[in-house]
This record gives C-alpha cells, structure tokens and sequence, in this order.
C-alpha cells in the first residue's frame, strides 16, 4: 500500500487552484483539510470540475506533461447567438483551431442533445446557449474557452468531469474523497508508472 494521498475534488466556481491567497479570495484550503497535497494541474478561478490533489510529485509531473497526452474531458456551456453550433463548427474544433498564433492539437468535440446533469449554477442568459463534450491532449491556459471563442461559440461554463481514467462522478462542488485502488492504478497506467 502507498503512503502517498491522492485525491478528487469537485472544484467549486470562483476558487482559486491554489492554498494560499494574500488577497482573502477563496482557495483549495477552503475545501481540503488534507496537508501536503497540491493540485496536478489546474482550473481556472471561474472553471470548476475535476481536479487531482497528491503528495506524489512524480505523478503530478507526468499528469501535467502534455508529453503524456493524458486526455482531459469539459463539458461547456456556450453562447449562441446564430444558431447552434453545427457540424462545421464542431469539425474546426476537432482538427484544431489558431490561438494567439498557433493551432491547437485536434480535440474531440460534440454537441450534446440535451444540458448535462450538473449542480446549479447560474450564467448570464442573453442568448440560447448549448452544451458541448470537448475532450483534448494538451492544456494550454483558458485554452477550451479560447477554442470556443475562436469558432464563434463564447463559453459561459466550463466543468472539467475527467481526467485520463479518473471521472468527477457523483461529487457535488467543494465535496472530495481518496481515489479508490483501483482509480489510482488505472491512472499510473495511463502515464506510465508503475503502480
């Protein structure tokens, strides 16, 4: 058995992914009591979602590696002022679209039927707005609401619900727990260390 921690948490909205802030803003503290662990990766402050806590800087190194491709799924809500995003749309942002100058590595991307099954959380509404699943490789900063900007779609809400074989599930926002033996295995596989 490891001695290391590794933890999900349901990272709420307007929290910072860090333990400290000078500035009296809300942070991870808030949420876990757990000391030692750090974030493997991170979320920006108006994001929320999945996000991996651990003692374990190796893994968190090879989690954060775009080396390791290590795919991260969002569900986002976007502005849709024309109409909703169409095939067209949703192909731009599969082979990759130009971010401040460069073209992003193709994602996955769909257009969900119907909005996700999420905690409340209320967004500006001026417009009908749509629910996309984009999966990607890599982790640029703010890159998914880039993306959608890029093609015309403004994010209004980003949820992280996976990282590589690791899935938010059932938490509510601020709520964690451990990974389970099997969770953690299936993630060390999936960047390549054994378990």
């Amino acid at each position: 058995m490891t001695s290391n921690r590794y933890l999900i948490l349901y990272k709420p909205y307007d929290v910072l992914t860090q333990f400290t802030d000078e500035e009296g803003r809300a942070t991870l503290a808030d949420y876990v009591p757990i000391p030692g662990v750090y974030s493997a990766g991170r979320l920006d402050r108006d994001s929320e979602g999945l996000l991996l806590l651990t003692d374990d800087g190796r893994l968190a190194h090879r989690v954060t590696d775009p080396r390791w491709k290590l795919p991260k799924t969002y569900l986002v809500q976007v502005e849709c002022v024309d109409g909703l995003p169409d095939l067209s749309t949703l192909l731009e942002l599969r082979r990759g679209v130009i971010v401040r100058g460069q073209r992003t590595a193709p994602a996955r991307a769909e257009l969900l039927s119907q909005a996700p099954d999420l905690p409340p959380r209320a967004v500006r509404d001026y417009h009908p707005t749509a629910w996309l699943r984009i999966t990607l490789r890599e982790g640029r900063k703010r890159q998914v609401r880039r993306m959608t900007a890029a093609v015309g779609f403004p994010t209004l809400r980003l949820v992280r619900v996976a990282i590589g074989p690791l899935e938010l599930g059932d938490l509510q926002p601020g709520e964690w727990r451990d990974l389970t033996e099997t969770e953690r295995q299936a993630l060390f596989q999936a960047v390549g260390l054994p378990s």
